[in-house]
């Protein structure tokens, strides 16, 4: 290590917690918030009644095992990043990566439903729910925050030689 005020092992913890919020809150965005905007004034369990009546399903354990599998990364970053040693900022580059990376993975995990929802309401399969912003910046924010880390912790540039 190199001395950092900031070791590594605070990284991993802020780390995953980062991304197993960001995971949890898409889940509640799509299994509840977006529901909810998506039917106004309807309660969620009648929103899953009426989407089972429609021959339709809330695919609850799909999204959830997608959404999974970032925590599941960000677990797997957290421990090779202890083992190996790495370096703070080097860490934390690989979670940024994954909250950048959590856009991509709310849209898969979230278009079963969404579409579920469009069929049974005849609506678009759109959000509804504002809080997909908040994901949507948090990974905007990681890429740049990924791309300012990135550029400072890059090493000597080797030099050129001329022939």
């Amino acid at each position: 290590m190199t001395g950092s005020p900031i070791r590594t092992s605070s990284i991993v913890v802020v780390g995953v917690l980062a991304v197993a919020a960001y995971a949890a809150l898409a889940a509640v965005q799509i299994l509840v918030l977006n529901p909810l905007a998506a039917v106004p004034g309807e309660k969620i369990a009648a929103i899953y009644a009426d989407m089972d009546a429609a021959g339709e399903t809330m695919p609850v354990t799909m999204p959830l095992l997608i959404l999974g599998i970032g925590v599941a990364a960000a677990i797997v970053v957290a421990v090779l990043s202890i083992r190996s040693r790495l370096e703070p900022a080097h860490s934390a580059l690989l979670f940024l990566l994954l909250l950048m990376l959590g856009a991509p993975g709310y849209f898969v995990a979230s278009f079963g439903p969404g579409m579920n929802l469009a069929d049974t309401f005849m609506i678009g399969g759109a959000d509804y729910s504002r809080w997909s912003l908040v994901l949507f910046a948090v990974s905007l924010a990681a890429a740049a925050a990924a791309v300012v880390l990135a550029l400072k912790t890059r090493g000597p540039r080797p030099a050129v030689v001329k022939a």
